[in-house]
C-alpha cells in the first residue's frame, strides 16, 4: 500500500506544479509573458513611427505656422517669424474682405463639386455592381474594364484627359463636332466649362472604387433572399429597395465617407488639369489653399485655411458617423 501511494503523490505534486524531490518547481519567467503581451505593440511600432513622421509632425507644424506671420521674409528661418495669434484666422473668415470672400467662393464650389462627384460615383458604382451580379458571358471582362481607371496612375490618367479636352486638337471637341453637338471650338479647361471638365475626370477615376466596394458587399447577400422574394412576386425594383439597399447599408456608410474625404481634399486632379491657377468655376479649396500659400508666399494664412478645413472635415465626419450609427442601431432594433 505504501508503494502505490507514493507514485500517486508524486503525480499530484507534478500536476500542482510541485517537484518530486521536495524543491519548489521553477515558475514561468515573466519575460515570456511580457513578450507575448508586448509583441503586437512591437509589430505596430514601425507603422506608428511612420505615421508620426509623415502625418502628425507636419500637421502639428502646420498648426503652429497658422499662428505666425510667416511670409517669404522669414522662410529661411520660420521659427523667427513674429507671432500673429488669431489674425490669420480672422483674415480667412472675414468674408467681406477679398481673401475671405475668395475662400468662401472656393468652399461653396468645393461643396457642390463634392456632392455631385460622390453622388455620381455611387450611382454608377451601385448600378454596375448590381448589373454584374448576374452570371453571363463576358462578365469577367467587363469587371476588368470597369476597374481600369482605378488601376491607372492618377497623373497619367489626368494628363491624358487634359490632352483630350484641348480646344483645337482634343478628342472631346472632335467627337462632339462630328455628332453635330458643338462647332468644335469649345473651351473645356478655362471658363465655366472647367467645372464640368473637373467633374467628368473626377467621376471617371472615382466610380470604379465605389463599384469595387459595392460589388464586394453584394457577394455577402444570400441568393436565397432574392429567390424567396421572387417567389412572393417581388419585382427587380422591389428586390433592390427591400433587400439590396438595406444589406448594403454598412458598406455605403464607409464608402460615402471615404469618397467624401477623398473628393473634398482632392488636389492632384485640378492641379494636373489646370496648373497652378485653376479657373474660378473649378477653384477647389485644396488648390485655393496651395495658391494662398505658395503663390502669395503667405504661409501663415494658408496654414490657417488648412486648419479650418481640417476642423470642418472633422465636424462633418463626426456628425455623419453619429447619424449613420444611430440609424444602424435603429434598424437592428
Amino acid at each position: 500500500m505504501t508503494t502505490t501511494a507514493a507514485p500517486r503523490a508524486d503525480e499530484r505534486a507534478v500536476r500542482e506544479g510541485g517537484s518530486t524531490s521536495g524543491a519548489p518547481a521553477p515558475r514561468a519567467p515573466r519575460f515570456g509573458r511580457l513578450r507575448r503581451i508586448g509583441l503586437p505593440y512591437l509589430l505596430l511600432l514601425p507603422a506608428l513611427l511612420l505615421e508620426l513622421l509623415v502625418h502628425l509632425v507636419p500637421m502639428v507644424i502646420g498648426i503652429v505656422v497658422s499662428f505666425k506671420e510667416l511670409t517669404q521674409f522669414y522662410i529661411r528661418d520660420w521659427g523667427t517669424a513674429p507671432w500673429a495669434g488669431l489674425d490669420n484666422y480672422g483674415v480667412s473668415i472675414d468674408f467681406d474682405a477679398p481673401v475671405g470672400k475668395a475662400l468662401l467662393a472656393s468652399f461653396v464650389t468645393t461643396c457642390l463639386f463634392t456632392v455631385l462627384s460622390v453622388g455620381l460615383c455611387w450611382l454608377l458604382g451601385v448600378t454596375a455592381a448590381i448589373f454584374l451580379q448576374e452570371d453571363f458571358r463576358g462578365r469577367g471582362l467587363l469587371r476588368t474594364i470597369f476597374l481600369v481607371p482605378y488601376a491607372l496612375p492618377v497623373y497619367a490618367a489626368v494628363i491624358t484627359w487634359a490632352f483630350m479636352f484641348q480646344r483645337d486638337n482634343g478628342l472631346v471637341n472632335g467627337v462632339l463636332s462630328d455628332l453635330g453637338l458643338t462647332d468644335g471650338s469649345s473651351f473645356w479647361l478655362i471658363g465655366d466649362n472647367a467645372f464640368v471638365t473637373l467633374l467628368v475626370v473626377s467621376v471617371w477615376k472615382g466610380w470604379p472604387f465605389a463599384f469595387l466596394m459595392l460589388m464586394a458587399g453584394l457577394q455577402n447577400i444570400p441568393r436565397d433572399l432574392y429567390e424567396a422574394a421572387a417567389l412572393d412576386g417581388a419585382g427587380i425594383w422591389q428586390q433592390i429597395r427591400k433587400i439590396t439597399m438595406p444589406s448594403l447599408a454598412p458598406v455605403n456608410q464607409v464608402l460615402v465617407l471615404v469618397l467624401f474625404l477623398w473628393t473634398f481634399n482632392d488636389f492632384n486632379t485640378p492641379f494636373v488639369l489646370f496648373g497652378k491657377a485653376a479657373p474660378e468655376s473649378a477653384d477647389l479649396i485644396s488648390l485655393h489653399i496651395y495658391q494662398s500659400s505658395f503663390q502669395t508666399w503667405n504661409f501663415g494664412t494658408g496654414s490657417a485655411m488648412s486648419v479650418l478645413l481640417l476642423l470642418f472635415l472633422l465636424v462633418v465626419t463626426g456628425v455623419y458617423l453619429a447619424i449613420t450609427s444611430r440609424g444602424s442601431r435603429g434598424r437592428k432594433v
